[in-house]
């Protein structure tokens, strides 16, 4: 496997996993098990954070690994460019549009809807990455 696929397949796994830990694991655990509501808010609007510049990092990695298209022996597809777009847009806007309504609590119910969306959203496009990712490296080994 060349250097760039194992960065782009790394870069991916990276997103998508970072993404279910957080959202789906330990973001709950959090509100769970800590003491009060505020608390867990508290902690899951830095870790919400963290993710969202772990999601622009991993996006801007898989742009660049995408950009010198006459390297790479199969070009990507449109349908991957715009998963990585979306999920990079998604990323940026949650933390700049939809994470500083919520920390103001301003119509809490609505802008929390909206961002648990937008981070579903951003999940299920690194999940089509990486399930695309994954079937291109067996389609490569000649696995069927």
């Amino acid at each position: 496997m060349r250097f760039k696929q194992a960065l782009a397949l790394f870069a991916i796994a990276l997103w998508w996993g970072s993404l279910t830990a957080i959202g789906f694991i330990v973001v709950p655990m959090l509100f769970a098990h800590l003491a009060t509501p505020a608390v867990a808010g508290t902690m899951a609007a830095k870790l919400f954070t963290a993710q969202s510049w772990v999601s622009i990092g991993c996006a801007l990695v898989l742009l660049l690994s995408t950009s010198n298209r006459a390297a790479t022996p199969v070009p990507p597809a449109p349908a991957a460019i715009f998963f990585i777009v979306t999920g990079l847009l998604l990323a940026l806007l949650g933390e700049y549009a939809v994470a500083p309504r919520i920390v103001a609590r301003e119509n809490l119910k609505l802008w929390h809807a909206v961002g648990s969306g937008m981070y579903l959203l951003q999940w299920l496009c690194a999940a089509a990455l990486l399930w695309r990712q994954a079937r291109l490296q067996a389609s490569r080994q000649g696995a069927p």
